[in-house]
């Protein structure tokens, strides 16, 4: 019999190139972070998962590894439940959402090294894909043209309707993108209508979205649905809360999307109660895996509720991961969410291997998550990493060397 045991588990912060894109809490750094996960097997099998940055921190590494080295690699339950225990039992004030955020890599990294034992994608382990292909959305941000003491990046100035037209035009020709989403909460609320009108003018027919993190009052969320809402494919967190979100649609009928007011199984329950969301867009790094996240799109289709994915700056593990989990979702109706288009530059997957071509990235069929790892890579990424002596993001504090008077309070407008 195969031996499936975990032999070793390599725990690798990293950093990489990221533009200044704006949003409602300030402005990203030049790097952003992330966690890269490798598993070892006794039978000689490699496998990879990425997860957030300080997803496994320094101080959580040793006792992650003793929970996981030894495991059967099939046995994730018992692989998730001692990975929580350990980050509980070093980070006693951690809550439910950090030991999450630790066993999500680790999982795809089992699933993974799973697909490569048993010779088949990781797709099929999630109950097979349903589609051949996963679609995603052109991200639009307001961007500054290059980051401070630094010259103007490729992707140019965007501060205005016409800046962000210009950089949608690149993303379509590029990538192909069937659907636009703006971050919003950056300007005043005219200024993102204006450029919603704008994109709707350029762009016929092309569904649009617009996310502003809640930085909207109660009544200007619905001065901006009366205004442009029916150039809208849904409208992402334009408050914060559950009831606050329930009223807005009770008050408008919008379709709503959230990654930030049902963020844990406590909340499914009451933002059903209030109709506070019609679309769940779910993240597998926040959740704790592909598999939770499967089963949430079970539970959204329950509960009559729309299923997409977020996204953060991230690389082409986590691009992969998506994929595979998008395409297991049988009620995934709506184009997903990807920074990778803003971070492709520092990828850690040979370049080739993930393409997106008009608008959808082909679900690898290779054993896995059907991608490699480029070692060499993930090595400068860390030594990058160690160099900035960061551990944490802090959109707010780069602004503050702009706006030292900068208040991230929310709402804003």
């Amino acid at each position: 019999m195969t031996d499936h045991r975990i032999i070793d588990l390599t725990i690798t912060p990293i950093a990489f190139s990221d533009p200044p894109l704006l949003n409602s809490t300030g402005v990203h750094e030049p790097l952003a972070l992330r966690t890269i996960v490798q598993l070892e097997l006794a039978n000689g099998v490699h496998a990879v998962g990425e997860g957030r940055a300080g997803a496994i921190g320094a101080d959580a590494g040793a006792a992650v590894r003793d929970a996981v080295i030894g495991q059967d690699v099939f046995a994730t339950t018992r692989i998730g439940a001692a990975v929580a225990d350990a980050i509980r039992t070093v980070q006693p004030g951690a809550g439910r959402h950090a030991q999450l955020s630790a066993v999500a890599p680790i999982e795809v990294a089992c699933l993974d090294a799973q697909g490569r034992t048993a010779g088949v994608p990781v797709s099929d382990l999630l109950g097979g894909a349903v589609r051949d292909s996963v679609p995603y959305s052109a991200y639009l941000f307001y961007k500054w043209a290059g980051h401070l003491d630094a010259e103007a990046d490729a992707w140019g100035e965007a501060l205005d309707p016409d800046g962000i037209v210009r950089q949608a035009e690149r993303l379509v020709d590029e990538y192909g993108f069937g659907s636009l989403k703006l971050k919003a909460g950056v300007f005043e609320p005219d200024v993102e209508m204006d450029t919603i009108r704008a994109l709707a003018q350029e762009f016929p027919g092309l569904p649009l979205r617009i996310d502003p993190n809640g930085a909207w009052t109660h009544e200007t969320a619905l001065r901006v649905i009366a205004e442009i809402g029916d150039l809208l494919e849904y409208v992402e967190d334009p408050v914060l809360g559950i009831e606050p979100m329930g009223r807005i649609h009770a008050e408008t009928g919008a379709e709503l999307a959230t990654n930030m007011c049902l963020v844990e199984a406590e909340h499914v329950r009451p933002a059903s109660e209030h109709r506070a969301v019609q679309i769940l867009l779910t993240d597998h790094h926040y959740w704790g895996g592909l598999r939770v996240t499967k089963e949430l799109g079970a539970i959204c289709d329950a509960l009559g509720m729309g299923v997409s994915m977020h996204s953060n700056s991230h690389l082409g593990i986590s691009l992969a991961a998506m994929t595979h989990v998008a395409a297991a979702v049988p009620n995934l109706a709506y184009a997903c969410d990807t920074h990778w288009p803003w971070n492709r530059v520092d990828d850690i997957v040979p370049r080739g291997q993930l393409e997106i071509h008009d608008g959808s990235l082909t679900v690898p069929t290779r054993p896995g998550l059907g991608v490699d790892l480029d070692a060499d890579k993930v090595a400068e990424l860390h030594e990058r990493y160690v160099a900035s002596g960061r551990t944490r993001r802090d959109d707010t504090g780069y602004m503050r060397r702009v706006d030292p008077a900068y208040d991230p309070t929310l709402p804003r407008f």
